[in-house]
């Protein structure tokens, strides 16, 4: 299934995380709102999980601590949740916050972008947002999207560098364009190191070109993604990308059980904040910045702003939307050479020397 996408929004960086452009923020009400009261109305903000589920450390967790930190900055947010676990369970999910009457009803993922679509045509009068897709037409949905390929860009270059075998790997959990998107920019950084430095490191599990590659299909399983890992490890690799969410923690397993010999590049939250049972072999984290996008819409709606469909946010390297996530107990391992190389190459794809492109990220 491929998401239509929508324009960017202009977001720059502020102290702590993301803020949206204008247009997309009104001000703050006063504190003492009209009558007298000392505490704004309750703004039920409701979240609808993808079918990874609340604890995947990964973007459903991302998104959920978005909704919670939003409660910090304006205390009338009221967040609450419900978890999907099949696809069949995203309409009736949205539904029910409907009927509820949330000020804010989030779908967390791609695949949530038909129900969605259909309960907000359904439902004009209730505010919805989105991430990883957007809807077209809609003036009621906010999407939230990310180029993620740009930060996977610099994770793919830093796998290469890292690599003692010469060999590095990916897998998704569903071949849908807010996976393979990271999965394209991973390759692409992959070629940009071999290119620059004249070697010759293969990416297991994702041709870009021919767009075909290893799925666990399924975002919760854990042993699917041990076993996909073991295979990678058999065939050479010693650094994997999962971009599976949860299955991805049996690529943990894997490495923890290496003693050393394979390492982890995560996806989405930091992996050491999120995973912290996996840091010793997390190299680093393709870091999606849902928590503030999330944090950001929920806020400004809070404060009787209008959240604006067209264009939405779009997260990029240049506003801290995506980015690559600190070494951790790697950052005496990578070489500081390679570190200097990551650093530039991101301020040559914020600049624009340095083009990163994929079919699947989001325009």
């Amino acid at each position: 299934m491929r998401p239509v996408r929508g324009k960017r929004i202009v977001a720059v960086l502020a102290a702590g995380g993301l803020t949206l452009a204008a247009a997309a923020c009104g001000s703050a009400p006063d504190k003492t709102p009209s009558g007298g009261s000392s505490a704004a109305a309750a703004y039920k903000a409701c979240m609808v999980t993808d079918t990874g589920g609340i604890d995947d450390r990964s973007f459903n967790a991302s998104a959920w601590a978005g909704m919670q930190a939003a409660k910090e900055k304006a205390a009338n947010v009221d967040p609450k949740y419900v978890a999907s676990t099949a696809e069949a369970d995203y309409e009736p999910n949205l539904r029910q916050f409907v009927n509820q009457k949330c000020n804010f009803i989030l779908a967390v993922g791609g695949l949530m972008g038909d129900a969605t679509k259909k309960v907000a045509t359904e439902s004009t009068s209730s505010q919805f947002g989105i991430v990883d897709s957007a809807i077209p037409g809609l003036n009621n949905v906010y999407p939230m999207q990310f180029a993620t390929n740009e930060a996977a860009f610099l994770a793919g270059y830093l796998a290469a560098g890292y690599s003692k075998s010469g060999k590095v790997a990916t897998f998704g959990g569903l071949k849908i364009p807010p996976v393979t998107v990271f999965m394209d920019g991973f390759a692409d950084g992959v070629a940009y190191y071999n290119k620059a430095k004249s070697k010759n490191v293969q990416v297991l599990g994702w041709d870009k070109a021919k767009q075909n590659g290893t799925f666990s299909e399924s975002f919760g399983d854990q042993n699917k993604g041990k076993a996909i890992t073991n295979t990678f490890v058999a065939q050479g690799a010693d650094v994997v990308m999962p971009v599976a969410g949860g299955t991805g923690l049996g690529t943990g397993d894997v490495a923890l059980a290496s003693g050393g010999k394979v390492s982890v590049i995560w996806v989405d939250q930091d992996g050491c904040v999120s995973a912290q049972k996996y840091c010793a072999v997390f190299l680093t984290t393709v870091v999606k910045n849902i928590k503030d996008a999330v944090q950001q819409a929920v806020v400004t709606g809070a404060q009787g702003g209008k959240l604006e469909a067209t264009p939405g946010f779009l997260g990029t390297l240049k506003n801290n939307g995506v980015s690559l996530a600190p070494y951790n107990q790697f950052d005496s391992k990578v070489d500081p050479g390679l570190k200097a190389e990551v650093d530039k190459l991101k301020q040559d794809i914020i600049a624009g020397t340095v083009k990163v492109e994929s079919a699947n990220a989001p325009k």
